[in-house]
């Protein structure tokens, strides 16, 4: 159903989605501690190529106990798929590593053009192990500009999708419950649920659509 019926009716019947009121997000900017690479992708976001452009970042979540979790994904920009991530209690460098050294994998056997991954100017994508293996294969490094968030737009709305969907307005969970709902989240996001700007695919439907029509 088009989503401009589903805001019609929810007008007229007096109703009000609530979970579209709780923000939260982890920083890891600390000062200049690497290398701090410039901006290539300059917001532009659109690509119709596959693994050209990649976008990452960290976000938190809140767990029972006072315990939180931190998820890091890897996004293509060609259909908003996440290709990778990675799911720690801590948000260290072996956590945005794990889904790097997935995503090269990936790149290896399936980019066709050069790729662009693009971060913010966190700690953890300054240092040298990051920085280190974009150049070993050959992947060009990116990043926001400090404080700026619309230079990770991308990331920064599947961050809102995900936590608007499956986390905000829900009771807290323990640590191993949050982390099996955001596997089965992350999961259904890329393979089942809908999206305008891909003509109403998932973002499998659409690369697998492309696939065909390519073959």
């Amino acid at each position: 159903m088009n989503h401009k019926k589903v805001q019609r009716i929810m007008c007229e019947m007096g109703l009000k989605c609530e979970k579209f009121t709780r923000k939260s997000r982890y920083k890891s900017y600390k000062g200049t501690v690497g290398k701090v690479a410039k901006n290539r992708l300059n917001r532009r976001f659109n690509t119709s190529i596959r693994l050209q452009k990649l976008v990452t970042d960290v976000t938190e979540f809140k767990c029972l106990d006072d315990r939180k979790l931190y998820l890091s994904p890897i996004m293509d920009l060609y259909n908003s798929e996440i290709i990778s991530f990675g799911l720690s209690n801590k948000p260290t460098l072996d956590f945005v590593i794990e889904p790097l050294n997935k995503a090269v994998e990936i790149i290896k056997n399936k980019a066709a053009y050069r790729t662009t991954i693009h971060s913010d100017q966190g700690w953890q994508y300054q240092h040298n192990q990051w920085v280190k293996t974009l150049k070993k294969n050959k992947i060009f490094q990116s990043m926001s500009r400090k404080a700026t968030c619309a230079d990770n737009a991308s990331m920064e709305n599947f961050f809102g999708i995900l936590k608007q969907e499956m986390y905000y307005g829900e009771k807290l969970v323990s640590y191993e419950g949050l982390k099996q709902h955001i596997i089965k989240y992350i999961y259904w996001y890329n393979h089942v649920r809908s999206k305008a700007k891909l003509t109403g695919m998932s973002p499998v439907q659409y690369r697998n659509q492309s696939s065909q029509s390519v073959a």
